[in-house]
């Protein structure tokens, strides 16, 4: 009875045969595109372009140029077996190209409505054949069309809803499209790739024909990650390989893992390697990241068994564990000759504003607050004093007298040193004027306007941690380090300065009389000044200047105190902050700009610009005046080094009690600071910490 029950064999019908194999190798949209871009490729195109609706389950279309499809073959060119590159079993030891099995259009033809339009060299017209099933519809028409071949396939899956239920959603069907022709045109960066959404004209993917592999890595994966890759090369006759590859360094790597692997020209994945390299980088990158690998293998054909998968996803060869473990070394070897140093990229971070509620909660601990954790304490407070406070008054007079030395040393006829005689800063004040010009208080509300918050809050409780050269500073703020450009801040100050206080300004009297004449001469033989022969004679500009600058020196002495006689002299300059003269080596491009920068045509255009270009004379910068590092290196005379060190003490004083001082107490930062990397995060605690938990 038993034997009875059992059902017996039968043949299959052909319908259900093919699409049992279509499922093999058409497992998605991706899997199709990837068969059609190879068969472009074996074709000799040289440009290939892709559309796509709805991630390619509602319509799939790959163009080429390559040499096209003879009429008599469109009759059988979607049957099952039926190719152009392989005749005998034999030829698969030596196959080199993509294609061999005849069976990627037959497969889309069984489970997709597929349209071919292909025209040859020699062929008047290009032909269109419509399949299903692996059989023509009708019969092939002849149309107008390019050299090469476009193939549509339309409703993939529209037969088998148990596979179109299971893919994932088009957006995700069309990233995964979107990674095969990534990976396509990286390796084959002399043929041209574009891959596109219907009825949109911005392309996903674009590459041209004729680049390199860099060029298609950066068009497709960033500049972040081409600028930090390295070229490896390893080749090996006796093993019947050759390997080339790019590779990421220990600079960069990613949550994800990118790993490009071509044998053959074959797209392909080999965890064997996979896991190799990974092996290698644990060593170079943080825990949980990734590097970006491509890599092309050449093996020898005889040794390489391309029929092992049904998508050719995997193919095996001979001696893997040898050919493994000597691209293992090869980048080991790159790695580790590559990595001696480390790059890091920084980028503007500033802080965000704390509400007051919060920082109450932070600063008084209670409240039924958790304990502040190792990581989240703030060691310095921007409120607590320093010895070095108390010294203020003979490093501040050490300074001038610096400064002054600094500047007799110049042309004794043209720069001369600010007066700092005590009976100048023992002088009265003078009652401060109230200014009520419109386009001053416009001018002023700008800067209120345009103040960034965050930024104010982190330059009015910052505790500054000393000095990177001139025209840099560290300073911290809570939990974070951060590295300031000292000379940008500095000329917003005194542009900000010269507007508050405008028409009530200190005065700095040169100790002698500077002829405006030869400052301008001395600026003009700059070559900064952009003085051409065609602008006329020097001597007759600096005739100019004087007279110019001579005409508005009564505005001049009564709004910002810079004083010029009637004899064309010098004698003044603002005093913008206690303490600090301005670097008078900048002293003659300063009077020259005055007179050609300055927009003398409207108030507001005035006032704006000519605070602008004192704010550039007097920003903190280093002094043409002073030596350089190499020169201090040089000095052998034990006073000569004893100098330099006074006037680096004198100059490092200056920043830290007088800038930075005035910054945190006056200015009001602009939004632009917060883009334009004037400020720059370098740590912060609880990512340090993290970083000694790995240790």
């Amino acid at each position: 009875m038993a034997s009875e029950s059992r059902p017996s064999i039968k043949r299959l019908d052909e319908v259900v045969v093919n699409r049992i194999a279509a499922g093999e190798v058409i497992q998605r949209p991706a899997n199709a595109l990837k068969e059609m871009i190879e068969n472009s490729l074996d074709a000799g195109a040289t440009n290939i372009q892709v559309t796509v609706k709805q991630g390619g389950l509602k319509m799939l279309q790959i163009q080429d140029n390559g040499c096209g499809i003879k009429k008599d073959d469109m009759e059988i060119v979607c049957e099952r077996f039926t190719t152009s590159k392989l005749r005998q079993f034999e030829d698969l030891n030596s196959i080199n190209t993509y294609g061999f099995r005849g069976e990627a259009l037959a497969s889309i033809s069984h489970v997709a409505h597929v349209t071919i339009t292909t025209r040859t060299a020699d062929s008047k017209c290009a032909y269109r054949g419509m399949y299903s099933d692996g059989r023509l519809k009708e019969p092939v028409k002849p149309c107008a069309g390019n050299m090469g071949t476009q193939i549509t396939a339309e409703d993939l899956f529209y037969n088998v809803s148990t596979r179109r239920k299971a893919l994932r959603s088009p957006a995700e069907e069309h990233a995964k499209v979107v990674e095969v022709v990534s990976r396509y045109a990286i390796h084959n960066c002399t043929v041209g790739f574009t891959l596109k959404k219907q009825g949109e004209s911005m392309a996903d993917v674009r590459t041209p024909s004729g680049s390199t592999y860099v060029d298609n890595i950066r068009a497709i994966y960033g500049v972040s990650v081409s600028r930090e890759l390295l070229e490896v090369s390893k080749e090996d006759t006796k093993l019947g390989f050759a390997m080339k590859a790019l590779i990421s360094n220990a600079n960069y790597s990613v949550k994800k893992s990118i790993f490009l692997l071509f044998i053959n020209h074959r797209l392909v994945d080999s965890s064997g390697i996979r896991k190799a390299l990974d092996t290698v980088y644990q060593a170079y990158l943080p825990k949980g990241t990734h590097p970006f690998i491509y890599m092309s293998l050449e093996i020898s054909t005889q040794n390489v068994d391309v029929n092992v998968h049904p998508t050719k996803h995997e193919v095996h060869f001979l001696h893997e564990d040898s050919i493994i473990s000597s691209i293992q070394a090869a980048v080991e070897e790159k790695l580790l000759g590559a990595n001696t140093s480390r790059t890091f990229f920084t980028q503007a971070m500033l802080p965000t504003v704390i509400p007051d509620d919060v920082k109450r909660k932070e600063e008084s601990g209670k409240e039924g607050a958790e304990s502040v954790r190792a990581q989240d304490m703030v060691r310095t407070d921007s409120k607590e004093q320093k010895l070095d406070a108390f010294l203020g008054r003979s490093v501040s007079t050490h300074s001038t007298r610096t400064q002054e030395k600094s500047s007799n040393a110049s042309s004794s006829s043209t720069e001369t040193a600010a007066s700092s005689k005590e009976n100048d800063s023992a002088a009265p004040k003078v009652k401060r004027r109230d200014i009520k010009l419109t386009s001053v208080a416009q001018l002023r509300q700008e800067i209120r306007d345009n103040a960034s918050e965050g930024m104010r809050e982190l330059l009015q409780n910052h505790t500054f941690v000393g000095c990177v050269s001139e025209s840099h500073a560290l300073v911290q703020h809570s939990t974070k380090l951060y590295l300031v450009n000292t000379t940008t801040l500095s000329k917003e100050l005194f542009y900000q300065l010269l507007l508050e206080d405008f028409g009530n300004f200190g005065v700095l009297r040169l100790s002698e009389a500077a002829p405006v004449r030869d400052l301008v001469l001395l600026a003009l033989s700059c070559d900064s000044s952009g003085w051409t022969p065609a602008d006329g004679p020097k001597e007759d500009m600096a005739d100019y200047v004087v007279q110019f600058l001579v005409s508005k020196a009564s505005m001049l002495q009564d709004y910002f105190s810079l004083e010029i006689d009637e004899n064309g002299d010098l004698l003044t300059l603002p005093m913008l902050l206690d303490q600090y003269v301005p670097p008078l080596d900048n002293l003659p491009m300063y009077i020259l700009r005055l007179a050609t920068e300055v927009n003398w045509d409207s108030e507001k255009e005035c006032f704006d610009t000519f605070c602008q270009e004192t704010a550039q004379f007097y920003a903190f910068k280093k002094s043409q005046l002073n030596p350089t590092e190499e020169e201090e290196n040089m000095d052998t005379d034990e006073e000569t080094k004893e100098s330099s060190a006074n006037k680096s003490q004198g100059w490092k004083w200056t920043v830290e009690h007088v800038i930075y001082s005035a910054i945190k107490q006056f200015l009001l930062p602009h939004t632009d600071a917060e883009t334009d990397r004037t400020i720059i995060q370098l740590a912060n605690l609880p990512d340090l910490y993290k970083v000694f938990e790995r240790c």
